[in-house]
């Protein structure tokens, strides 16, 4: 890479760090960037992902305040984001790329329709649950297995993909489900990067200028994110959502 291009791509890590703390999109910032200065799509995505985790972990650290009392609950639905992310990984590293690629922007568009429909979804639960199981019950935790197998195959829009079935499953309020999708996705992205760091082809360089932009935008996007109003909150992440699809769609 030249300086120039290592600037782009350190640039493009500090904007995916702060998106992921507050949405879970980062990827399509960081992704595209790597293709663009000459990298192997594939070699760009394993390493992407590797160069995301310490980011992750930054917006996970930034929300730990709205992480009290989940711990039991994170425990269990951790699970299944590492199988699902190890069963994602494998599936990337063997299966053609067009395989996921009509069937991703119809999970995001179901997501960003759960987090819209959220308020509603979570008051009529409630009205026919005489009780509500904390953890959000054996239907959650599929769909965080689901969430992880997408999100070890690319990773883009996952968060949109968990808030929205956390959001829709759990009794609680936007920022601590928030808070939970950053510890679900840091599973996800560290899982799946043990993985390919095993078995896959890797640019240490992209990785290392991905995980220092990532790691500040990180710290930033968890200060900037928990003082978001829950409705504006929600419409960041449709949007976000909204332009996934057209990325992935379009190109």
């Amino acid at each position: 890479m030249t300086p120039w291009e290592a600037l782009m791509v350190g640039l493009a890590g500090i904007a995916a760090g702060a998106i992921n703390a507050v949405v879970g999109s980062g990827s399509l910032i960081t992704f595209p960037a790597l293709v663009a200065v000459g990298i192997d799509p594939v070699v760009a995505n394993v390493s992407n992902n590797i160069g995301l985790v310490p980011g992750s972990a930054a917006g996970a650290y930034g929300y730990r305040a709205e992480l009290s009392g989940q711990r039991a609950r994170l425990a269990k639905l951790a699970v299944a984001s590492l199988l699902g992310s190890v069963a994602g990984g494998l599936l990337l590293l063997e299966l053609d790329p067009g395989v996921f690629k009509v069937v991703v922007p119809v999970l995001i568009a179901l997501a960003c329709v759960l987090v819209v429909a959220q308020p509603k979804l979570n008051a009529w639960m409630a009205a026919r649950r005489e009780n509500p199981h904390p953890d959000g019950g054996l239907v959650l935790w599929l769909g965080v297995l689901g969430a992880g197998v997408y999100g070890g195959y690319f990773g883009a829009a996952q968060g949109v993909l968990l808030i929205g079935l956390l959001g829709s499953f759990l009794a609680e309020d936007l920022q601590r489900v928030n808070a939970a999708k950053n510890v679900l996705s840091l599973v996800v992205n560290a899982a799946a990067a043990v993985l390919f760091i095993l078995l896959a082809e890797i640019d240490w360089q992209a990785v290392a200028l991905v995980a220092a932009g990532a790691t500040a935008g990180g710290f930033a996007g968890a200060r900037i994110g928990r003082r978001i109003p829950a409705p504006l909150l929600r419409g960041i992440i449709v949007t976000v959502g909204v332009i996934a699809i057209v990325k992935l769609v379009y190109g």
